[in-house]
């Protein structure tokens, strides 16, 4: 299986892009920063450029594990690669019948939204717990990934 970079950097700059949307102060911003503790003044005194540039790495590293997750013809491979005693031309005779089954803009958000509300939510929760953040914060944070999740999920399992 060949990897899709332009799908996983286009998912990973469109995290930049519903962040930009989702706490923007006239949405989920002003609440955000209250539960959160953030001001405009400790706002100020970061490197923008560096924040912004790990924040697409680590949106990259996300994009490359979510492909796993919402194109089902990576599992085929990864049960027939490198392992004895496999006729390597069942991996293709698959992908000849099932290469494209599945591989729809719809079907990745499906399993995004998924990946959103049964992985990225809980993260956020258990590590709110421990912050003693609020519900909102869970809310408003666990919101963003599953609509990030889902939006990433189309993007890569959709682009052929």
């Amino acid at each position: 299986m060949d990897f899709n970079f332009l799908a996983l950097l286009l998912a990973a700059f469109s995290t930049l892009i519903v962040g930009f949307i989702w706490y923007n102060p006239k949405v989920f911003g002003t609440i955000w920063m209250r539960e959160s503790g953030v001001t405009n003044e400790t706002m100020k005194g970061n490197n923008m450029i560096a924040i912004f540039a790990m924040s697409l790495l680590y949106a990259f590293f996300i994009a490359f594990t979510l492909q796993f997750l919402v194109i089902h013809q990576f599992s085929a491979y990864s049960a027939t690669v490198d392992v004895k005693n496999v006729d390597p031309s069942i991996l293709k005779n698959y992908m000849d019948v099932y290469g494209n089954t599945f591989k729809t803009f719809k079907h990745g958000a499906f399993h995004g939204i998924f990946t959103g509300l049964f992985l990225a939510l809980p993260i956020i929760g258990v590590g709110a717990l421990y912050e003693r953040r609020s519900w909102k914060y869970v809310l408003i944070a666990g919101g963003y990934w599953i609509v990030t999740c889902t939006i990433m999920g189309a993007i890569i399992c959709g682009m052929k």
